[in-house]
Order: C-alpha cells, then structure tokens, then sequence
C-alpha cells in the first residue's frame, strides 16, 4: 500500500489559461469547476480487519495446536500486521480534488488534504472564468497530494488507473 506523499503545487491564471503544475487549460474551455472529496470507508476496513482476525484465529489455532510457542509468537505477529493495516487505513485524512470540465472531459486537476486550499481554488478560478483580463493569479497548494488513483467499482474488482492531473492520489 503506498501512503500518498504531499508537496506544493503551483496553480496560476495567465493570460487566460489556466496552469496546474505544466498542464495547461485555456480559461474558455472550462465550462465547471468543482471540488470533490475522498474518504476511507471505515465500515469497511472494520469488516475486513474482523473478518481477517477471525481467519486468523481459526488458522492460528490449528497451527498453535501443532507447533506449540512458535504457532503463539507467529500468531500474534500476523494479528499485530492486521491491527497495524486496520489503523494505516483509518487514519488516512480525507482528500479534496479541484474538478475541471473541459469539453465534455472531466478532470481532477489537483489534490489536497486542506479543503480550504481547494475551495479558495474553486472561488479563484471562478472568478477568473468570469473575468478572463485580470492580471495574473498564482496560488502555490501547499498541501497537495502526489501519487496514483485507484478506483474500484464493487467489492471485488482491482483496479488501477494513471490519471494525467497533477494531483493524483494513492487509494485503497
């Protein structure tokens, strides 16, 4: 599982484009800016780790049955790996994306675990849709999130998708 890293990214309006990091969106393109936010299914990495340390359990008692101090010490080693995956997970802080649409093509254009940093964005760039001869804006993300975006549709499926915004995220 790799953990999202943050580092600063420069977004700045400049003659009527848009720059996020070095991809470029010209200003009359963008028809909607939004924001959306990420959140770690707690619910979920509870059932999995139960389901998980009930496996253990069952498993760990067969082997401590045949292997005496050893089944004990490995058993107890694979329930703290399970206890330290369940706390990595719900520790996670919830993300906020900078949404674009740009004919027709929706973008998350970058992230971060401020949602203020996000909304001023959303209000920044607004303002200079409406307002396309204004001088220039540049606004530097301290906390943005760099990585790759997994998504998963249902229970089961795996999936991983490189995404070309410069605020990608690892999730899992």
């Amino acid at each position: 599982m790799t953990l999202p890293s943050n580092s600063g990214v420069e977004v700045r309006v400049n003659e009527g484009v848009l720059w996020v990091s070095g991809e470029a969106y010209p200003l009359r393109n963008i028809s909607h800016v939004g924001q959306r936010m990420l959140e770690v299914d707690k619910a979920a990495a509870w059932k999995k780790f139960i389901l998980r340390s009930l496996l253990c359990l069952f498993v760990g008692g067969i082997v401590v049955s045949g292997a005496g101090n050893f089944g004990v010490i490995l058993l107890l080693a694979v329930e703290a790996f399970l206890i330290w995956r369940l706390v990595t997970a719900i520790s996670k802080p919830p993300l906020y994306g900078l949404v674009l649409n740009t004919s027709g093509t929706q973008r998350d254009a970058v992230w971060s675990t401020d949602s203020g940093e996000i909304h001023h964005l959303v209000h920044e760039i607004t303002k200079a849709i409406g307002h396309p001869d204004v001088a220039q804006v540049i606004y530097n993300v301290q906390h943005a999130v760099v990585g790759d975006q997994i998504n998963q549709y249902g229970s089961g499926s795996i999936g991983k998708a490189q995404h070309s915004g410069s605020g990608n995220i690892a999730a899992s």
